[in-house]
């Protein structure tokens, strides 16, 4: 697939559309997609945002969130009820802003770990301490709130 490019160069974000039949279309391929198609977009670290067709606000963090719910009800979900409970309590919290991001560290810490990982470059016992090095660094972050594992 052809990707568009700005004036400089540069590729630009993909747009999708989502219009109040609760259909996507992707404005590049000049077709109808599914969550499915943009959860491929996500995989492939593709620039993409989904905008309301009629009002143009930015719905992209709410399909995100769609494609999360659906992969948790299939499968073996990531997020156990006492997590997600944890981050439900954070919400309308002082410290809010900051387990946003804290979060978000963390998870890129683990991606970019990953393809060491996967190749074989890290030894078990650097992952496991890395492991257990990340889950000490909740728990006292967690700690500071009265949240107890």
């Amino acid at each position: 697939m052809q990707k568009s490019h700005s004036k400089d160069g540069k590729p630009t974000e993909r747009v999708i559309k989502k219009y109040p039949n609760r259909r996507l279309y992707d404005t590049d391929t000049s077709s109808y997609i599914t969550l499915s198609e943009i959860k491929q977009l996500v995989m492939d670290s593709e620039k993409f945002a989904v905008r309301d067709a009629k009002t143009g606000d930015d719905l992209t963090r709410s399909i995100l969130l769609q494609i999360i719910l659906e992969e948790e009800a299939h499968g073996s979900p990531m997020f156990t009820a006492p997590v997600l409970s944890n981050i439900i309590r954070f919400y309308g919290h002082a410290m809010q802003g900051m387990m946003g991001g804290y979060l978000e560290k963390n998870i890129q810490a683990l991606m970019d770990l990953q393809v060491p990982v996967v190749q074989g470059v890290m030894g078990n016992n650097v992952f496991q301490q890395m492991q257990e090095h990340m889950q000490k660094q909740t728990e006292q972050f967690l700690g500071t709130f009265g949240i107890k594992r």
